[in-house]
């Protein structure tokens, strides 16, 4: 097979060679071996090899990431060099005259387990630690390749089952063309965070990693959603125009990155954007953001073994409001759970982590962890323009909960002489349909609506929008999701609040002409989408779309909006 069709996750085009970043097949067979002096010198070899290898990971994570995140490479270094761990395992080679494989897996095995019994949460990360590390040296004892992102020193395409945050945080954009995957789709974490580094993504391919072997050459096309295997010169020549072509599309949209963000007939929108860290400032203002709309501050807790501290939070905060020099800048709070796992958290498995203990539920549970944001937040609110936002809202007591919370930290701080801005935003997601049907009774309350719609249009629709089987029911443009969406920015308007959206739909080329139309203020978006949505408001009226809107609205299916959009504009 030398072609997939997957879903578009990122515009662009890439052709490299593929790098699986698949966990390798580690089985082995358990030997008796004669010469256990032998033995242990190949163990050693791999040891040593193993620690070579995660202090160059260490060194380049420290030098990309920060200390906080190569610091994980630090603990598995010094399980490497404990002799507690290490000298049982050359006992067993000596005593029972077996292979290392054996004697690696079985040693480990009974400190993993020994750790995870206790009530200790430190003593259970180290058992994490000790699998990790385990799995490294046995892939040098089978002289089996162990992918590793942070390791990939050459251009390539990625191809794997799914992209972790953690997975695409250590992704070095310099040689990672673009990527491919078995499952996603346009609103998964790895689809996002592709947008988010600009490199060309197709996801949801099923098969990928099944027909796709390494150094296989790849094209990733990410306007068409489709992948090439090693495709025939002339395929790769026709592709490298329409890469050129593409390139030149982009430089005529770069020429309105100081511009503001108006319809043909001159109504201003804000065209804002969705981010994880202060590094993805750099792309936003590449882009000409109007201010950030979404920043994901969980990815500040997630690819580390512990909290981060409330001057960590406070640095970070601080380099984006900084960063964004006076422009508005909307941080949700804590939103962990459902796909997101927080492993030094050690919640309990749930059976529908969707719907279970997340975002502010947990936030109001967890209140040390809750108020610790807090003040980070509220210290950085001098800094810039700070906007808050609380996520997975679904009823007025839990918004009242969080915002008294906050006003408890605000108060503790003023006494001790803190500095806190007069005047910050509180708002919050509405992601959940009930907070979207009582949005008049919120907007007495609230500063501000941010709709989430990855979340709002999976909960309408009772689809799971990971899940490939039901994907044809995440319907952005269903006229239940619409109807939802203009009944949020009419309650808005009607308290002179402000309305806008965070969900992927913000940047949706067909979701723009009717969000126009509908009143938005505020879309937020991955900042590479950003021109491209300016140059499209530019040839839009105003006017024209809200008579647009006013039709959609009435209408039955998807098929009938995405075909109404398309008669009055010039998609």
């Amino acid at each position: 097979m030398n072609f997939l069709n997957g879903i578009a996750a990122s515009s662009g085009i890439a052709i490299a060679k593929a790098y699986r970043l698949v966990e390798p097949d580690l089985t082995f067979t358990k030997k008796t071996v004669e010469d256990t002096g032998l033995e242990i010198e190949r163990f050693q070899n791999a040891l040593n090899t193993a620690k070579h290898e995660l202090e160059q990971i260490r060194d380049r994570a420290n030098i990309e990431l920060g200390a906080d995140k190569a610091a994980i490479f630090d603990a598995h270094l010094l399980v490497l060099s404990d002799p507690e761990l290490i000298s049982p395992i050359e006992d067993k080679i000596k005593t029972d005259k077996v292979n290392a494989e054996p004697a690696l897996q079985e040693t480990a095995d009974m400190f993993i387990s020994m750790f995870e019994s206790m009530d200790n949460e430190y003593m259970k990360e180290r058992a994490a630690d000790i699998r990790d590390v385990t799995k490294r040296v046995l892939s040098h004892l089978l002289q089996v390749q162990m992918a590793s992102p942070s390791m990939i020193n050459e251009e390539v395409i990625v191809v794997a089952e799914d992209l972790t945050p953690s997975d695409t945080a250590q992704l070095n954009r310099q040689f990672v063309k673009g990527f491919t995957t078995d499952i996603g789709g346009r609103t998964s974490h790895s689809a996002i965070m592709a947008r988010s580094m600009e490199i060309p993504a197709v996801v949801g391919t099923k098969k990928a990693t099944d027909v796709i072997k390494n150094s296989d050459i790849v094209i990733v096309d990410g306007l068409k959603g489709e992948v090439h295997i090693n495709p025939s010169q002339e395929l790769i020549e026709d592709y490298k125009r329409v890469q050129q072509d593409f390139e030149n599309q982009k430089a005529e949209w770069a020429k309105l990155v100081n511009e503001k963000s108006f319809s043909a007939d001159g109504h201003h929108v804000e065209l804002a954007a969705n981010i994880g860290t202060p590094k993805d400032l750099k792309g936003v203002k590449a882009n000409g953001g109007e201010g950030i709309g979404l920043y994901r501050t969980e990815f500040l807790y997630m690819g580390r073994d512990q909290l981060p501290t409330e001057e960590e939070q406070f640095e970070s905060y601080k380099a984006v409001l900084e960063g964004m020099e006076g422009k508005p800048v909307v941080v949700r709070t804590l939103d962990i759970g459902g796909d997101k796992e927080l492993p030094y958290l050690d919640l309990p498995k749930e059976m529908n982590p969707f719907l279970g203990f997340r975002a502010i539920r947990l936030c109001l549970e967890e209140q040390d962890l809750f108020r610790t944001q807090l003040r980070a937040l509220l210290r950085s609110s001098v800094y810039g323009n700070l906007k808050i936002m609380f996520p997975m809202i679904s009823t007025l007591q839990e918004f009242r909960s969080a915002k008294a919370v906050l006003e408890e930290e605000r108060a503790a701080l003023l006494s001790k002489g803190t500095r806190v801005a007069e005047n910050i935003e509180l708002g919050i997601m509405v992601e959940i349909p009930s907070t979207a049907v009582l949005a008049d009774q919120f907007a007495k309350e609230v500063d501000f609506f941010s709709i989430g719609t990855n979340d709002l249009i999976q909960y309408t629709m009772a689809a799971d929008r990971m899940n490939e089987r039901v994907s044809y029911l995440y319907q952005p443009y269903n006229p239940a999701i619409l109807r939802l969406i203009k009944m949020v920015i009419d309650a808005a308007h009607k308290e002179g609040k402000w309305a806008g959206m965070c969900g992927e739909m913000a940047g949706d080329e067909l979701a723009i002409p009717i969000l126009l139309g509908l009143g938005l203020d505020e879309f937020s978006m991955s900042a590479t989408s950003i021109l491209k949505a300016r140059s499209q408001l530019r040839r839009l009226n105003k006017q024209e779309m809200e008579e647009l809107a006013g039709k959609v609205l009435q209408m039955s299916t998807t098929e009938e909006v995405v075909e109404a959009v398309k008669a009055v504009t010039d998609l």
